[in-house]
């Protein structure tokens, strides 16, 4: 495998993670934030997961150390320059993406390996925008990402096959299973769950059942670790609507539109644990 120095773009709760799992791994990392508040706030963040790790006796002190000893935070793109892997995981939008793959174009070799944690945006759009679509991929983790053992790996039609096996072994070294998927939109996961949440939120409108009736059903009808609503509160409706939206423009179909209900309550600011209430009251836990 060449990949062996790590760049992480985005130091928010995805990046965080990608980077944390990076240097528990062994990999020499460096990861990128617009400005120092948010870096220190991610930079935080990680340190305060690998001391968890410590308190709960998943991880040695002294490796804790040395995973915080191969791990670097900036804010300069410059930093990358030397970096074999670049993986980004900044806000889901094309033109801020690519706004961030021409700054690291400038400075990073011509063999680095791109790659995007997009959720819902085809892979193909953002391999253009970064000016190398033979040296991008697609490496969508799943929060959180350092107990989320899945990673989708997304090759578009212009992707080397050097690039792929490169970022599969990648994936297997930070503890990862990947599975392969085709460029479309949503992927396998969230191409088959978006539509399933909607499905629930359309059940509830429709009086099938109670928010609590229909996520104890599935959870104990179908073995589910959680229902819909309690996963749509941890995902954050907010998102779930953004990316439904955006499958629902490629796909135009009717079991990709977000119902009624999730977008009034996303006008409403009811997203979710974070905003403190969703389909339940968090503020009250």
């Amino acid at each position: 495998m060449s990949i062996r120095k790590v760049g992480v773009l985005g130091c928010g709760l995805m990046g965080s993670g990608i980077a944390e799992v990076a240097v528990k791994a062994g990999f020499d990392t460096v990861v990128r934030e617009v400005n120092q508040e948010l870096l220190d706030k991610g930079m935080g963040r990680i340190r305060g997961s690998l001391d968890k790790a410590v308190e709960k006796g998943k991880l040695a002190a002294a490796d804790r150390d040395a995973a915080l000893a191969r791990l670097r935070g900036t804010t300069e793109f410059s930093d990358l320059a030397d970096r074999d892997l670049i993986v980004e995981a900044i806000v889901e939008n094309v033109e801020e993406k690519a706004k961030v793959y021409a700054a690291v174009g400038a400075v990073a070799g011509e063999d680095v390996i791109l790659a995007s944690n997009t959720s819902s945006l085809t892979v193909t759009q953002l391999a253009m925008a970064s000016k190398r679509p033979d040296r991008f991929v697609g490496l969508h983790f799943f929060n959180p990402v350092p107990v989320m053992k899945l990673v989708e790996v997304v090759r578009t039609l212009m992707t080397d096959d050097a690039v792929v096996t490169d970022v599969n072994e990648f994936c297997r070294a930070i503890g990862k299973d990947p599975v392969q998927c085709r460029d479309n939109s949503g992927f396998i996961v969230n191409r088959l769950l978006v539509p399933y949440l909607l499905d629930a939120i359309r059940a509830l409108e429709e009086g099938v059942g109670t928010v609590e009736d229909i996520d104890k059903a599935m959870q104990l009808g179908c073995g589910y670790p959680m229902g819909p609503f309690t996963l749509l509160d941890f995902v954050g409706l907010d998102t779930t609507y953004y990316i439904a939206n955006i499958m629902f423009d490629e796909y135009r179909e009717k079991r990709f539109a977000p119902p009624p209900l999730l977008k009034q309550m996303v006008q409403a600011g009811r997203y979710g644990r974070k905003s403190g209430r969703g389909f339940y009251d968090h503020a009250r836990k």
